[in-house]
């Protein structure tokens, strides 16, 4: 009984927003923060634990794999251009054999591609241009952003050279939230949202990471447990950055700004904004970069202008979040919770 209400309560708080989440039974209660979804029937995820789900009948039903056995690692994000092809990152120290990432080609067996004991290293996101061309995040190390590339589809990873605008201020360093602290656009932008320091930050390439810039921006920060936690494009100049205080989720912040010039200057959105904590953002396809949809520990929040006023439609949990299609989004989170964005009819006018 308890189950059906839960569903029904859920259900009922996001028909207002015209869409609602439905739980898709996904047989772990790992932890997950990494999401991609590649069409409205193939979809990934990863979390604690080695765990790796992934859907080909649309969150039907749920595959459950663990990468490594005998292990603990924390598989932060995911990202796959296909089926069966997936690469997968694991976040932790790297002095202690945590910083690992994983490829596979058939979707049943991953083989390493890249580890580093490297002291400081603890890998955050990865992201792929293409199949061949990818980056991957780290905090950052001897003051410097620590990036990783690759041009043979992960087969060799190497370090890109300190060049541009990487110095970083005292604590700043990136959120391993939900594998979209890094985010990609067209052939060559990138874009790494930052927190843990006295501000709040964007660095942008617009050659794959070669060389740097970076803006401030107004969202919340001054501590480590502060700043922003997402970053999502539309186009190669309008965006928008979310975050806040993952310490305090439900207190209100300064925590969602907005770019249209790709990303050199950033403004407060006018708001309101969620009144919490927002780990992921996403925009919601074929709506002309208008309609965007937030989750974080304080629940969900939507927007239907560009990410300027926010709505918060829901308090469940969730730490990421990923849109194929128009009508087809998922979100997933704590204790193994997935669920799909179900558009719900709009009242016919009279």
């Amino acid at each position: 009984m308890m189950k059906h209400s839960f569903l029904l309560v859920l259900c009922v708080a996001l028909s207002s927003a015209g869409a609602q989440w439905t739980p898709q039974p996904s047989g772990t209660d790992a932890e997950f923060r990494g999401l991609v979804a590649l069409s409205p029937t193939v979809v990934w995820a990863s979390g604690t634990r080695n765990r790796v789900a992934r859907t080909t009948d649309g969150g039907q039903t749920w595959k459950i794999d663990t990468i490594v056995t005998g292990s603990t690692l924390d598989m932060r994000a995911i990202a796959a251009f296909t089926a069966t092809t997936a690469w997968a990152l694991s976040a932790g120290p790297a002095e202690q054999g945590q910083a690992q990432i994983f490829h596979t080609d058939d979707g049943v067996r991953w083989n390493k591609q890249f580890e580093t004991s490297a002291k400081g290293v603890f890998l955050d996101a990865l992201a792929f241009w293409d199949k061949d061309h990818g980056i991957a995040l780290s905090d950052p190390v001897a003051g410097q952003l620590f990036v990783l590339a690759t041009n043979d589809g992960g087969k060799t990873w190497a370090r890109l050279s300190a060049t541009g605008a990487t110095a970083v201020l005292p604590g700043e360093a990136a959120f391993a939230a939900s594998g979209t602290c890094l985010t990609l656009q067209g052939t060559s932008n990138v874009w790494i949202g930052t927190g843990g320091g006295p501000r709040a930050r964007v660095f942008h390439s617009s050659d794959r990471g070669r060389t740097w810039s970076v803006a401030d921006t107004p969202i919340h920060a001054g501590n480590a447990a502060a700043g922003i936690f997402s970053v999502a494009f539309s186009d190669a100049q309008h965006g928008v950055a979310v975050g806040g205080e993952y310490s305090k989720p439900k207190q209100a912040f300064d925590n969602v700004a907005v770019t249209s010039d790709g990303g050199r200057t950033w403004r407060l959105a006018r708001g309101p904004l969620p009144p919490g904590y927002m780990s992921a953002v996403a925009y919601v396809p074929q709506t002309e970069g208008k309609s965007l949809v937030a989750v974080g520990l304080a629940g969900t929040a939507t927007s239907s202008d560009g990410g300027e006023s926010w709505t918060m439609v829901d308090t469940i949990a969730y730490n990421s979040i990923a849109f194929a299609s128009r009508s087809d989004g998922w979100a997933a989170g704590p204790k193994g919770r997935i669920a799909k964005w179900t558009p719900t009819p709009r009242p016919a006018r009279p």
